[in-house]
């Protein structure tokens, strides 16, 4: 596990870009794993720019969303579907066609979650999933006791999740209470994880998932177990971590050393 501290949002955003860029440029074709909230506008408004001023084209690029509410309405602006449309499809310049969303609105949520996992697959997996976390740290909708092995599935939102992503909505009321969202299991598999996080709101998050033990308690903590996995938090989300200083040194210091 990669652990950059970056003196501002702003900074998290950039760097989180720049590495998605590269991956870009150098497979068209990639495919993204795209998580929604507040944590990853950063990247996607980075990703725009270079978009904008052609440095960057994404035309190409499948991507498949983290997660889905059960039984919202497709066209209700805090549907996954919508804010993907919005935040990421349209700005970025990608066809929708290649950008898909679990269907939380299937009669068979259960058929739905499996054709998902089918259509990741198919796609030959995912190349970087985007990743933020909850104040509980959860991932995904990966809720604490979630299952390691948990592959893409229905899952009931806790209270502390639905209070957070009230301010999304007029009132908590109105929050779904179900959701389908990619496993543990699902998003360990992708090739590299990035995980953003902003804000002293993150800061005890940030230090269970990196610096405490795995746990299911914390579920984002299975990164430490993931071959390439890097988070990127500013000052203020790495305000807990005890080992700061060194990860910034480590950073400062970063080298590509060639073995033979």
């Amino acid at each position: 596990m990669e652990v950059i501290v970056l003196p501002s949002a702003s900074h998290v955003g950039e760097l989180a870009a720049d590495i998605i860029a590269k991956l870009v440029r150098d497979k068209p074709t990639a495919v993204l794993g795209l998580a929604t909230g507040s944590s990853p506008l950063g990247i996607y408004a980075a990703l725009a720019t270079l978009v904008s001023t052609g440095e960057l084209d994404l035309s190409a690029t499948a991507a498949f969303a983290l997660d889905e509410y059960v039984g919202i309405a497709a066209d209700h602006p805090q549907s996954y579907l919508s804010v993907i449309r919005d935040e990421v499809v349209e700005p970025l310049g990608m066809d929708p066609a290649k950008v898909r969303v679990p269907d939380g609105r299937a009669d068979d949520l259960v058929a739905a979650c499996a054709r998902y996992e089918d259509g990741i697959r198919a796609a030959g997996g995912i190349d970087i999933q985007i990743l933020g976390v909850g104040t509980n740290g959860h991932i995904g909708f990966n809720e604490p006791t979630s299952s390691f092995a948990s592959r893409t599935r229905v899952k009931t939102l806790t209270q502390k999740t639905i209070d957070d992503n009230a301010r999304f909505f007029d009132s908590a009321d109105e929050v779904p209470i179900h959701c389908l969202t990619q496993g543990l299991g699902t998003i360990m598999d992708a090739r590299q994880v990035i995980l953003v996080a902003q804000g002293s709101g993150k800061a005890a998050a940030i230090a269970a998932i990196v610096e405490g033990p795995v746990s299911s308690m914390w579920p984002g903590s299975i990164l430490q177990h993931h071959p390439h996995a890097t988070i990127i938090v500013d000052e203020a989300a790495a305000s807990e971590l005890t080992l700061v200083d060194y990860y910034k040194h480590t950073y400062d210091n970063k080298k590509v050393v060639a073995t033979t």
